[in-house]
C-alpha cells in the first residue's frame, strides 16, 4: 500500500518541548567541509547529479510538465501519475541543467513555461493549491488524492527558482508570481488562527491533520508568512512544536525522519542564521546533528544487519521488500529490517558531506550498477533479504532523486539556495518571523515588515 509521508508524520508526532539545548547538547560538528573535494568525488556527484536530471527530463509530460511520482530504474514507465511535489523538484532540476550546459537553455525556458502555463491556466486548483497526485497528461485526480498544501507549497519553490534563474525574463516571472500570489494560505489555516492543515479532501473537506510539529513543511509556513495577497501571522512559525530528540551523545530537533531535515533545506538558506523567541534555533545545524544521529542510529544495527556500518547506512521513507514503508531511524517510524535507502544520505549532502559521500561512493563500488542505473540509484535495497540474497528495488522516486540532486547543487555551487532565495517572498518571511541574518551575498531588506523581532 502507498502510504504519504504526511501520513507518517501523523503517527510520529510526540513530544512538544522546545529544544532551546540543542545547539549546546550536542558535540561539535563542522557546518563546512573540512576540506575541498577531490577530482574523485566530484566527478563521482557530477555524474550523480546528470543522471538524476535525466528522470526530470525523460519522466516528464511534454505537453504538461508535470513529472511522474515514479518510473522504473531503466527509465520504463509503468503509470502515468503524477506528482505535484516531483514538479517543484523538477523546474528546479531544469535551472541547474540549463547553468551546466546539460541540456541547451532555450529548450530548458520552453520547458518551463510549458509547466508553469499549466499549472496557472490548465490545472485544477481550489483558493491555488493542487493535488498531490494528477494524471500527468490530463491534470485529472489520481489515487484519490488530496488537495495537499506540503506538495503545493515545493512546487511553489520551484517556480519560484525558476523566476530566480531566470531572473531577466518577465514571462517566467509573471507566471511565477502569478502562481503564487494566487495560493490563499489564510484558506488553509481551516479556522485555526496559526497552525496550517495539510490539505483538503474533494467531497469530505479539510483533513484533521496539521502541520504542528517540526516537519518538512517549515517553507510552506516561510511563503504563507511572506506571502503579499493571503499572509499568515509570523506568530505561526512559532506555534508548532519542536520536539527534543535525545540519541546517545546528540540531541536535536526532530519530528520524523531525515527527509523532514532536508526538504525545506534544499531551497531555504538556514545557514549562519537563527529565528527568535522563544526557539533560537540554527536550524540548518539542527539538521546536521540529526544527520550524524542517524548515521549513529544505523551503525548501532550492525549486530543485526552485518552489512550497515560507518560507510553503509541510511534509511528514510522510502520502498522497501514488503512495499512503500514510513520508517526512518532514531525514534521515529517502523523498525528496520535492513533495507538501505540512498537518498537518504544523498539528501543530507548538502549538511555532511563528510559522513555522507563515503556512504555513496562505497555503495557504489561494492554493488554497482545493480543499484546505480540510468537515474542514479535506485530508491532502495536491502544487501541480506530471504535467504543472503541481494533485493533491489525496481523504481525510483521522483521526490527522492529530486532531493538527491538539490543537495548535491548546493554542496557544489550553492546555486539553488542562490536562485531561491531571490524572491521577495521567502524574504518577506524570514524577515517577519525574526531570522538575524541574510543569505550571503542576498541581503534581507532593512524596512519594518511587521517582523516579530527586529
Amino acid at each position: 500500500m502507498r502510504f504519504s509521508r504526511r501520513e507518517f508524520l501523523c503517527s510520529a508526532a510526540g513530544a512538544t518541548l522546545l529544544a532551546r539545548s540543542a545547539r549546546s547538547a550536542s558535540p561539535t560538528v563542522p557546518e563546512v567541509p573540512a576540506a575541498p573535494l577531490n577530482q574523485g568525488d566530484r566527478q563521482f556527484l557530477e555524474d550523480y547529479a546528470k543522471r538524476c536530471f535525466r528522470y526530470f527530463w525523460e519522466q516528464a509530460d511534454q505537453h504538461t510538465g508535470i513529472v511522474l511520482d515514479r518510473a522504473r530504474t531503466d527509465g520504463s514507465r509503468f503509470n502515468n501519475i503524477g506528482s505535484t511535489a516531483a514538479t517543484g523538484f523538477g523546474l528546479t532540476a531544469l535551472c541547474i541543467a540549463a547553468n551546466r550546459g546539460w541540456v541547451p537553455k532555450a529548450q530548458v525556458r520552453a520547458r518551463v513555461l510549458t509547466t508553469l502555463n499549466y499549472f496557472w491556466a490548465h490545472a485544477f486548483h481550489d483558493h491555488g493549491w493542487y493535488y498531490h497526485f494528477m494524471d500527468a497528461s490530463t491534470g485529472a485526480r489520481r489515487l484519490k488524492s488530496e488537495i495537499s498544501s506540503i506538495d503545493t507549497g515545493l512546487l511553489l519553490a520551484g517556480a519560484l527558482t525558476a523566476a530566480g534563474y531566470f531572473s531577466g525574463d518577465r514571462e517566467i516571472q509573471l507566471l511565477a508570481k502569478e502562481i503564487f500570489e494566487r495560493v490563499d494560505f489564510t484558506w488553509m489555516l481551516d479556522g485555526n488562527p496559526l497552525i496550517l492543515c495539510h490539505g483538503v479532501l474533494p467531497g469530505s473537506g479539510f483533513l484533521s491533520a496539521r502541520w504542528g510539529v517540526y516537519s518538512e513543511a517549515s517553507i510552506l509556513y516561510l511563503l504563507g508568512i511572506g506571502s503579499t495577497r493571503h499572509p499568515i501571522s509570523p506568530e505561526s512559525w512559532y506555534a508548532w512544536s519542536r520536539p527534543e530528540v535525545h540519541y546517545e551523545r546528540w540531541s536535536f530537533v526532530s519530528g520524523g525522519p531525515l527527509f523532514t531535515h532536508q526538504f525545506s533545506h534544499a531551497w531555504v538558506d538556514f545557514r549562519h542564521q537563527e529565528d527568535g523567541d522563544p526557539s533560537y534555533l540554527n536550524y540548518f545545524r539542527n539538521s546536521i546533528i540529526a544527520t550524524y544521529a542517524h548515521r549513529d542510529f544505523c551503525i548501532s544495527l550492525q549486530s543485526r544487519y552485518s552489512d550497515f556500518g560507518p560507510n553503509m547506512w541510511g534509511v528514510t521513507v522510502s520502498d522497501s521488500p514488503v512495499g512503500y514503508i514510513n520508517w526512518g531511524g532514531t525514534t521515529f517510524g517502523s523498525p528496520i529490517n535492513g533495507t538501505l535507502v540512498p537518498c537518504a544520505a544523498a539528501g543530507s549532502l548538502m549538511f555532511a558531506p563528510e559522513i555522507c559521500l563515503p556512504v555513496l561512493r562505497e555503495m557504489q563500488k561494492v554493488y554497482g550498477e545493480k543499484i546505480y542505473q540510468r537515474y542514479g540509484f535506485t530508491d532502495a535495497f536491502n544487501p541480506n533479504w530471504g535467504d543472503e540474497k541481494l533485493w533491489v528495488d525496481q523504481d525510483v522516486v521522483g521526490i527522492d532523486i529530486g532531493i538527491s540532486l538539490l543537495s548535491i547543487e548546493n554542496l557544489l555551487t550553492g546555486n539553488v539556495w542562490r536562485w531561491f532565495m531571490r524572491n521577495p517572498y521567502i524574504q518577506t518571511g524570514m524577515e517577519r518571523v525574526g531570522f538575524r541574518f541574510a543569505t550571503p551575498g542576498i541581503r534581507l531588506r532593512e524596512v519594518k515588515t511587521g517582523a516579530r523581532r527586529l
